[in-house]
């Protein structure tokens, strides 16, 4: 007898470690969902999160194919047993689903349930889920549930951490939405510095190109030229704005694709040449890669609108269990040290707070005339 909840405690290890891997709250349903299954050998798991207008924000299912989802149709309403399960927060074990007074059918698709067991996630007095299992895989008693009272108790179990895990991707999920608007902020501040200034000498200068038309032709053509130039630096700074207004694809796409899509866009997008090359970088910690993208981005950005550089390289190498990436340009360069005795920083400030923030390190090296580097590594995890 001792080694049955012996290894089911030890499944339920597994399955929380499992649940800590995700940060997505998708993810972290869909892990929780499964976990479930599996730990309990149920031939169908499910977990709704419930809206305020009496249905489900969120509503994911295994064991069932896809197929079979699009035939049952929409979300099932907060209704019969899921709603005496999030309405009274107490766990229910049936031996027959379909034989409860409060039951209420289902779809005509929906696959058929016979012994239940379900209850509801809590985060505090609040109950934020209802997690439930149907049809154990196993002989069932004559007139009883297959689901037994140890299985009561390890979805008991799974559903208490399952309610920290949610609400650590509900944190993050709050964390990176203020993230972006941080970000959108920022550039908001920069399209009025750069692209409201730029259009502000565009109009300008168009203004004393019409007055010289009919007094001064050559110097009238002299300002429509500088009009021209002015338009492109005015689409040139808001096609870079663009990209970085939306969001960096780091989850989907790993910080190496994201870094190299970007600076191509740039590179179509500035008369400098932008180039990248990444090399043997494997996957780093969420907060190191953000905050590597986000140098780069702040260093590409000083590169191309401050130093007038015709080349800009990039690249992202690996260095010990970490990386090192390495921005440089042929531009103006400055004194870094003078930079900072006039209070200005081009962002060299925040770049460095990201990258020790990061548990990283910045070094730039930059003199009039001679371009700049910046260099930022991080340990890895």
């Amino acid at each position: 007898m001792s080694h049955g909840p012996r290894s089911g405690l030890a499944a339920v290890s597994s399955a929380l470690l499992a649940m800590s891997r995700h940060l997505e709250v998708r993810d972290v349903l869909k892990t929780i969902v499964a976990s479930a299954r599996e730990l309990l050998d149920a031939q169908y798991a499910a977990l709704g999160v419930p809206d305020d207008h009496g249905g489900f924000a969120q509503f994911v299912v295994d064991g069932v194919s896809e197929e079979q989802w699009k035939a049952i149709g929409p979300l099932p309403r907060q209704h019969g047993i899921l709603a005496a399960m999030l309405r009274e927060a107490r766990s229910e074990r049936l031996a027959d689903v379909r034989k409860d007074p409060r039951f209420e059918g289902w779809p005509k698709a929906h696959p058929d349930l016979v012994d239940f067991l379900g209850l509801p996630i809590r985060d505090g007095d609040e109950v934020i889920g209802a997690l439930f299992l149907a049809n154990k895989n196993c002989e069932r008693p004559e007139g009883g549930c297959g689901f037994t009272e140890e299985d009561e108790e390890l979805l008991g179990i799974l559903a208490q951490h399952a309610a920290i895990a949610l609400t650590n991707a509900r944190l993050y999920e709050r964390s990176r939405e203020l993230t972006i608007a941080e970000e959108r902020s920022r550039l908001a501040h920069e399209l009025h510095d750069a692209v409201s200034q730029k259009l502000f000498s565009l109009r300008l200068t168009a203004q004393a190109a019409a007055r010289l038309v009919d007094r001064d032709p050559s110097r009238a053509k002299g300002e429509l030229q500088q009009v021209a130039v002015l338009a492109a630096e005015a689409a040139d700074e808001l096609r870079a704005a663009v990209v970085e207004l939306r969001p960096a694809a780091l989850d989907e796409d790993g910080l190496v694709a994201t870094l190299r899509t970007q600076i191509q866009v740039l590179d179509r997008a500035h008369s400098a040449r932008v180039t990248f090359a990444g090399h043997g970088v494997k996957a780093l910690p969420a907060s190191q890669e953000e905050a590597l993208l986000r140098v780069a981005q702040e260093a590409l950005h000083n590169a191309l609108r401050h130093s007038g550089a015709d080349h800009v390289d990039v690249t992202l190498d690996r260095r010990g269990g970490g990386a090192v990436l390495r921005i440089t340009d042929d531009g103006s360069g400055f004194d870094p040290s003078a930079v900072r005795r006039a209070g200005r920083h081009l962002g060299l400030v925040s770049m460095r707070d990201r990258a020790s923030g990061a548990g990283g390190t910045l070094a730039v090296e930059s003199a009039p005339g001679k371009g700049t580097v910046i260099e930022m590594e991080v340990p890895g995890g």
